[in-house]
């Protein structure tokens, strides 16, 4: 892994008073899976909307492969990455092969219908779906096929890096299974980088290369997935055996 595709450097961010990143920092190298994790309210989500650009920061730097965000356009940007959200987020009003292609017709360069539809199909069935369901609609679905269809929506552009945000929530621990799964092969497979955010600790054992915990608006420990079990930090293994004292305060 040569480099850094993704360097976030001394971010803040505030809401008000409430100080959400402190001077936050984390180097993601070229084609490496990194989970961050951290309790509820520690900035996990509030990072990754920076790095998207969906929020600006107070102050800091993100740059991707060297060059700062600003400077390389948000179109531009926009097209190396794909992202799985949470809930999904799938188009209500559109079917599922059509959720799977809209930004490959609807995005800078829209390609045709008919070829767009032919690559959905073909990442629908690299997520384990039968043909059959592409004329379905969202609301036919099962929460497990919706987080699928979301998957497969975020690799039909083949970006070169996809950020998964909580991609389990809501999921049985069977198919949260299936999806951690699905993530790691897709990884590996394309090569990507990926940004994952999560507090399932099943989800991180199974997608990581590296972690990183946020605690108080900063990383607190970053290692490979390897270390994870041997850190001697007491945040960490808090966090990881889930124990009510600590330094990390639980909010009553």
């Amino acid at each position: 892994m040569a480099g850094f595709m993704i360097s976030v450097k001394k971010i803040k961010k505030s809401f008000n008073e409430n100080i959400v990143l402190d001077g936050i920092s984390l180097d993601v190298s070229k084609g490496e899976s990194m989970v961050v994790i951290g309790g509820s309210g520690t900035g996990k989500s509030v990072l990754l909307k920076i790095i998207l650009g969906l929020i600006k920061p107070d102050s800091g730097k993100i740059s991707i492969e060297g060059q700062d965000i600003l400077n390389i356009g948000r179109t531009k940007f926009l097209d190396r990455f794909g992202m799985l959200f949470q809930g999904g987020a799938l188009f209500d009003s559109l079917n599922v092969w059509q959720n799977i292609a809209f930004r490959l017709v609807k995005g800078q360069h829209p390609m045709k219908k008919s070829d767009a539809k032919d690559i959905a199909l073909q990442k629908l069935k690299r997520v384990g779906l039968n043909p059959n369901v592409a004329d379905l609609f969202p609301s036919e679905l099962s929460g497990g096929m919706q987080k699928r269809v979301g998957l497969a929506r975020a690799i039909a552009s083949s970006p070169e890096i996809i950020f998964f945000d909580e991609p389990t929530t809501g999921l049985d621990p069977i198919m949260a299974g299936v999806i951690n799964e699905l993530i790691r092969e897709i990884v590996v497979e394309m090569g990507v980088t990926a940004i994952t955010i999560t507090h399932d600790m099943t989800s991180v054992r199974a997608i990581a290369d590296r972690v990183a915990m946020i605690h108080n608006g900063l990383v607190q420990w970053t290692g490979p997935i390897k270390d994870l079990e041997k850190s001697n930090d007491p945040y960490l293994n808090q966090f990881l055996n889930g124990e009510s004292k600590g330094p990390i305060e639980a909010i009553r």
